[in-house]
């Protein structure tokens, strides 16, 4: 095995005990993975290139722990710093995986979020997907820059129609170079409300193809979210390995289950109090 499929095989298991904690590996074959971090061991890897070592000791998500499965969203043009705040605090206080916030929010939001297992999720080329690739990585560097450790891009709907999937391809991959170099990962979010079934599974494929992390359903400002039908279809598309994120409408625990049982690794939601209390919102992000 030379140095390239050894990185890629250490990527996906880290990906693997990051997403869904080490017993998730297991359905794999594999029955026990132990990851030992010392003083000495991690000044090497700092030595060797690295610029950042994440630790992650929250509690694994799963049914009985729907905080661990959720992105806690705020992605209204009017959010004002008070409200950020707040979202945080509710992040901290009920476990979610990270808080999702525009991209001038970042830098407050892992201000607030160090030292936490709550992440900091930033989104990328949002809403609408259809700016030049080289505004998207800027946008994600200088997220990254800022303390993102989670890049949700919106992908170019408009050249998948078109059919130009060497050009959505491409700019997937770069943001995905972009944030694999700096320890970060990448949601692809695939706008389905816009797409049909030919086009999801063509999104998923190249999404994958490009290296991305996760595909993502919506962005929640179009005019549909995620859907049970469309979350099977992009796991059956990317397989066993990449997350798939459902976004968008989610506002209860049932919603949440169903998306789970479905596929859904990862949950988009402004409804995550409700959701993890057991109300239910009327959602939006």
């Amino acid at each position: 095995m030379n140095a390239a499929e050894l990185e890629r095989v250490l990527g996906e298991i880290a990906h693997q005990i990051l997403d869904h904690g080490v017993d998730s590996l297991g359905q794999w074959g594999c029955t026990q993975v132990t990851v030992e971090l010392c003083p000495d061991r991690a000044r090497g890897v700092i030595e060797a290139g690295a610029c950042r070592i994440g630790v992650c000791t929250s509690e694994p998500a799963s049914l009985s722990n729907l905080g661990g499965y959720i992105d806690h969203t705020l992605l209204k043009p009017e959010a004002t710093a008070a409200q950020i705040d707040a979202v945080c605090d509710e992040a901290l206080t009920h476990r979610f995986a990270s808080v999702c916030v525009n991209g001038t929010w970042t830098k407050r939001v892992a201000e607030i979020l160090e030292g936490s297992a709550v992440k900091t999720c930033t989104v990328v080329g949002f809403p609408l997907g259809a700016v030049a690739p080289e505004v998207k990585a800027y946008e994600a560097r200088r997220a990254i820059e800022d303390g993102a450790c989670e890049i949700d891009m919106v992908m170019n709907v408009g050249a998948l129609k078109s059919g130009d999937d060497e050009f959505v391809r491409r700019d997937i991959a770069g943001i995905a170079e972009i944030c694999h170099k700096h320890g970060a990962s990448l949601k692809v979010i695939l706008e389905t409300c816009l797409l049909d079934r030919d086009e999801i599974v063509r999104a998923s494929t190249l999404s994958k193809l490009a290296g991305a992390d996760f595909v993502k359903t919506s962005t929640g400002f179009n005019s549909g979210g995620a859907t049970v039908e469309d979350i099977a279809l992009m796991r059956q598309t990317v397989g066993a390995v990449m997350g798939v994120k459902a976004s968008g409408g989610v506002r209860d625990a049932d919603d949440v289950k169903d998306m789970i049982e479905a596929g859904a690794t990862r949950i988009g939601a402004s409804a995550s109090v409700e959701i993890v209390s057991g109300g239910r919102s009327g959602g939006g992000y």
